[in-house]
């Protein structure tokens, strides 16, 4: 059973927040730096995705266009439906979170990964997860606006706004200025890899520090995370099985299925604690939480399944890989899911 170390790096961040909080001062730099990573994360993101690439995957279109369900409409009506466990087990701050979680894009990394133990098609799971962060950069946004509002989730009219210009714009910046710096970031991309991952420290940090400050952590008890630990197990089965037997009514071959299953069932971690940072602004700690745990329960779970489909004798490639998927393959960057 892993566990991620980036998550252990996380809590550790977290524990920083509680025990040294930025106040003042040092929360307003805090606040302008953690600006300004998001800002530099989203344009690292642009400048790996090689966008042409991932276009050449679309005569695998069927299988994408399941991805993007399963991730974009599935997952939001189970969201939607778990509002009515307000209040006898989530606490309406925590429905929130629970709801912006089904919102966030598919993984790229972790689902690639997966696939390739499971010996699924792993070319298509490459595309899938491109295709995913691609459109999450302006869906989960937009389905933020329409599910959450001003529901108490601290998402405003302003928001759309932040996501724009700390969001889609140095996204796009990251594309066009792909054909000069893609060379540059694909050699440098273990380093680039660590900026990452600190800039999402950062954004952890300062979003902490604020729910600390404000005393949102005493609305928390033990028994309301258990209880958000037993919605986000049903919600993550539900999704497993869901991607699974539809990807068989639907027709695909065991190949997709296995990169249906892993790519449909996930939710980026990488993509949505950013995201969370803009939309919810103070209220962003409560927000990440149950992203945070569904990460680490996806990646247990999906390891398992994973290892267990390696073994099936059913599960050898049966066809060779499409040519522009081969080349997806190889151009296209990944991020940490």
């Amino acid at each position: 059973m892993p566990i991620d170390p980036f998550i252990l790096l996380l809590l550790a961040t977290v524990g920083v927040a509680a025990l040294f909080p930025a106040r003042g001062s040092v929360a307003d730099v805090a606040s302008g730096a953690s600006t300004a990573a998001i800002a530099f994360l989203f344009f690292l993101y642009g400048a790996r995705l090689s966008t042409r690439e991932a276009l050449d995957g679309l005569r695998h279109w069927r299988l994408h266009v399941t991805v993007l369900a399963a991730t974009f409409v599935a997952f939001p009506l189970l969201g939607l439906a778990a509002r009515g466990l307000v209040p006898v087990i989530l606490t309406d701050p925590l429905y929130q979170g629970l709801l912006f979680l089904t919102l966030v894009p598919s993984t790229v990394q972790s689902s690639i990964a997966f696939t390739s133990i499971a010996r699924g098609n792993v070319p298509a799971a490459i595309c899938a997860g491109s295709f995913s962060s691609l459109i999450g950069i302006i869906a989960t946004p937009l389905l933020a606006a329409s599910l959450l509002g001003g529901s108490g989730g601290g998402f405003s009219a302003d928001s759309l706004l932040k996501i724009v210009l700390q969001l889609l714009v140095p996204f796009l910046a990251g594309q066009l200025l792909r054909r000069w710096i893609g060379g540059f970031v694909t050699r440098h991309k273990k380093v680039l890899g660590l900026v990452d991952r600190g800039s999402i420290l950062l954004v952890v940090y300062t979003a902490f520090s604020q729910g600390m400050v404000q005393g949102i952590w005493h609305q928390v008890s033990p028994v309301r995370l258990g209880g958000l630990l037993v919605v986000e197990a049903v919600i993550l089965a539900v999704m497993l099985l869901l991607t699974w037997y539809g990807g068989k009514a639907l027709g695909f071959s065991r190949e997709d299925r296995i990169t249906l299953q892993f790519a449909g069932s996930k939710k980026s971690l990488a993509a949505g604690l950013p995201m969370a940072s803009v939309l919810f602004g103070a209220h962003a700690s409560l927000a990440v939480l149950p992203l945070m745990l569904f990460h680490q329960m996806q990646l247990m779970v999906c390891a398992v399944i994973a290892k267990r489909r390696s073994h099936d004798p059913r599960a050898e490639v049966s066809s060779p890989e499409p040519a522009a998927a081969t080349r997806t393959a190889v151009g296209t960057g990944t991020r940490s899911g």
